[in-house]
């Protein structure tokens, strides 16, 4: 048989930035898409559609406020200077805001449908006018006794300054005047939703609901009584949320964040969304105001604005509407009556698989008994996002409390969450223990706990490594990996890593088998690549298999499109954006990309490369992005047990055999869902991962009985 033409390599100096690398913002509406996928497809509870809507729209804020606000300092510099996929910052808002546009259509679309739905279900969200005279008093009753005292109006007019508008925010913008006064004017009205109110106010004893807005703007005569209300008009406004500071300059670190924080509040508006329907001449008084291009920064919405604050409707009690509970198993290698330290020691490592398995009974666990154990004598960690009332933080005080020493290195710059650590930082320096803020211009993304303890030999140190933050709330819905072990050289790694962190100091550091960004991660990467391609053959074909979030350092990119070229396999399983391009002749023919978009949000970084059979896993903090591998403390570890790594194996064969939550990258960027052709593939991967780990616990839990009765019948003989 005659030999199949090879298709020519193409050479990517040739090509043009277009053609080799997809833009970061525009992959990333196409993940958002996804998710807003989930919101319309109707083999989802009807709850949990309306909790991927509220997602789609929490989403959208975010990146308004961080993509496009810092495409906009970009314009606002001056900046021309092209990305690597050939856009300038206009060009890439321009594109951003033609996709959102749609997205935004189609959110409204997807309401509008769920709310006949939720109708149908016994949950009515309702428009005022659909309230029977006797509900309406109701309302304005409640409406006045518990959240009228909280409302302030404010005039514009030439005696008062345009208002401040908060960021999120939903605001009336009213027109009114005097019965016998001709002359109008104008104020601004903000509905106090959130801490302060729900934005769906309960109507009588069923599950009927009215927006606040709606009630507002329908009983405006207890704010301005005795005058005539022209218009009620509904805007909201997103603020630009990149305010961060050189702090190599800066004396304070902590003040500078204080500052930031305080500077974000006031920060420039990147975008108005108002209701189809407002006076053009109020719009453009608005758009004028708040400093923007009517043009281009202000989004209409026909339907319903801010959906996120569906999380409301989602957390009402229909558990019929919403997915079965899950409830996260107990690791079968964590025994609840033995310690945790004796634990991994006797297996040298133990893979945890969140949120199949339980948070509190792990990580939890390990650092209250590191907390009381009398033989452990420092405990040091990192702390990127933690929950407000963590226990977390609870155990390192009292840690702290029983005499040990305890370091922390706090990241102050996560954003979103600087106040919180500011408030958590403060508390447990006042606890005693040794608070660190990490090494000046990088952030300090790894995930590891360091447990050093008087064992019968001598000191040992027992660690944890996590793919995701320290957060139980966040354990269980983000699907994440983390690794219990003593292995003695990962311990001396992990010394020489914590004492970079709280010094600063970079003498060069020997690295045995932690791969710690910035100064390692990337360029060992780039080499096991390139082994991968060298050691690539008939007998041995390579193959290179990542897992992470995002995609789109350059580097990363052309060494996996050389792989390619050489014939070696490789499947990406990236969640969100992806500058690669699967699939192209000559380039990378031999290059997939998966997207699993389900029940939980996929936020687990691991790293595998065949390396000619003596296989590599690698877990840890990184995704291959450019902020990742260059500017932030991460780190990678390897997983060597060979009964950790079949666990590893079972997991990425399961995703990227997935036809029920996976995507299909194609070569121009779109995605394709995959189908099940059976009933079994319409399970989907977190499906199957929940019963994978059931299965584990109970074939130990038989395995521990088996052996127990064995054991017991050898003693009666």
């Amino acid at each position: 048989m005659p030999l199949a033409k090879r298709t020519p390599l193409r050479k990517m100096s040739d090509m043009a930035p277009g053609e080799l690398f997809l833009n970061r913002e525009l992959t990333w509406l196409q993940f958002n898409r996804r998710v807003l996928h989930e919101a319309m497809d109707e083999r989802n509870p009807l709850l949990e559609r309306v909790k991927f809507l509220a997602i789609t729209s929490s989403n959208l804020d975010e990146f308004f406020m961080k993509r496009i606000g810092g495409l906009k300092q970009q314009l606002g510099a001056g900046m021309t200077e092209l990305t690597v996929d050939g856009r300038t910052p206009r060009q890439q808002i321009a594109e951003c805001y033609t996709l959102v546009r749609d997205m935004v259509r189609d959110m409204q679309d997807a309401f509008s449908t769920l709310k006949k739905e939720l109708r149908a279900a016994g949950i009515a969200i309702l428009a005022y006018d659909e309230l029977s005279a006797r509900e309406r008093k109701w309302v304005r009753d409640h409406y006045y006794q518990n959240i009228f005292p909280l409302v302030t109006p404010q005039s514009i007019d030439p005696a008062h300054p345009f208002p401040f508008i908060s960021n999120l925010s939903l605001n009336l913008l009213v027109t009114l005047k005097y019965p016998q006064d001709g002359e109008m004017s104008m104020a601004r009205v903000k509905v106090p939703v959130g801490q302060a109110a729900p934005r769906f106010l309960r109507v009588g004893e069923k599950h009927r609901y009215v927006p606040l807005e709606e009630v507002m703007s329908h009983n405006l005569d207890m704010l301005f009584p005795e005058m005539e209300i022209v218009h009620c008009e509904v805007f909201r406004v997103t603020r630009n949320a990149n305010t961060e500071k050189n702090e190599e300059h800066a004396e304070d670190l902590l003040a500078m964040i204080e500052s930031e924080l305080r500077e974000r509040k006031f920060a420039p508006i990147v975008r108005m969304q108002f209701y189809r329907g407002m006076d053009p001449v109020h719009r453009g008084r608005l758009a004028a105001e708040l400093g923007l291009d009517e043009a281009e920064d202000v989004f209409e919405i026909d339907g319903f604005m801010a959906l996120r604050d569906l999380w409301e409707i989602y957390g009402l009690n229909f558990p019929d509407l919403k997915d079965s509970p899950h409830h996260p198993i107990d690791h079968p290698g964590l025994q609840a009556s033995r310690k945790v330290f004796h634990m991994i020691r006797e297996s040298g490592a133990i893979l945890l698989q969140h949120p199949y398995e339980s948070f509190t009974t792990s990580v939890e666990r390990f650092l209250k008994e590191a907390a009381r154990d009398p033989k452990v004598r420092a405990i040091k960690m990192t702390l990127y996002r933690t929950e407000s009332e963590s226990r977390i933080v609870d155990y390192l005080i009292d840690a702290a409390g029983n005499g040990k020493q305890v370091a922390v290195v706090v990241e102050l710059k996560a954003r979103f969450d600087e106040a919180a650590n500011i408030r958590l930082a403060s508390r447990m320096e006042e606890a005693g223990i040794h608070v660190t803020y990490g090494v000046v211009g990088l952030k300090t993304h790894a995930k590891v706990i360091l447990v050093v303890r008087q064992d019968y030999n001598g000191l040992r140190r027992y660690m944890h490594f996590g793919t995701g933050n320290y957060h139980a709330g966040t354990s269980r819905i983000y699907s994440d990996l983390g690794l219990l072990t003593c292995d003695e050289q990962i311990g001396r790694d992990t010394t020489e890593m914590f004492n970079y962190l709280t010094t600063g100091y970079t003498p060069k550091r020997n690295y045995q088998k932690l791969l710690p960004a910035p100064k390692i991660c990337k360029r060992a990467l780039l080499e096991r690549i390139e082994r991968e391609v060298e050691l690539h053959g008939a007998g041995e074909p390579g193959l290179i298999q990542f897992k992470m979030n995002a995609l789109d350092d350059v580097d990363v990119v052309k060494a996996l499109y050389r792989a390619g070229q050489a014939g070696v396999k490789i499947d990406l399983l990236v969640r969100d954006s992806c500058r690669l391009r699967p699939g192209i002749p000559g380039l990378s023919e031999t290059v997939r990309v998966v997207s699993i978009v389900g029940r939980f949000l996929e936020h687990a970084r691991l790293y595998y490369f065949r390396n000619g059979g003596v296989e590599e896993y690698f877990i840890g903090s990184a995704d291959a992005m450019k902020r990742n591998l260059e500017s932030r403390v991460e780190t990678l570890v390897p997983v060597e047990s060979p009964d950790l790594r079949r666990d590893l194996r079972a997991m990425l064969d399961i995703q990227l055999a997935d036809r029920r939550n996976a995507w299909d990258m194609q070569p121009d960027g779109s995605y394709v869902q995959r189908r099940p052709e059976t009933e079994e593939q319409a399970k989907g991967s977190h499906q199957q991962l929940i019963e994978l780990a059931e299965k584990r616990q109970k074939d130990i839990t038989r395995l521990r009985k088996r052996k127990s009765k064995h054991f017991g019948g050898r003693n009666l003989r």
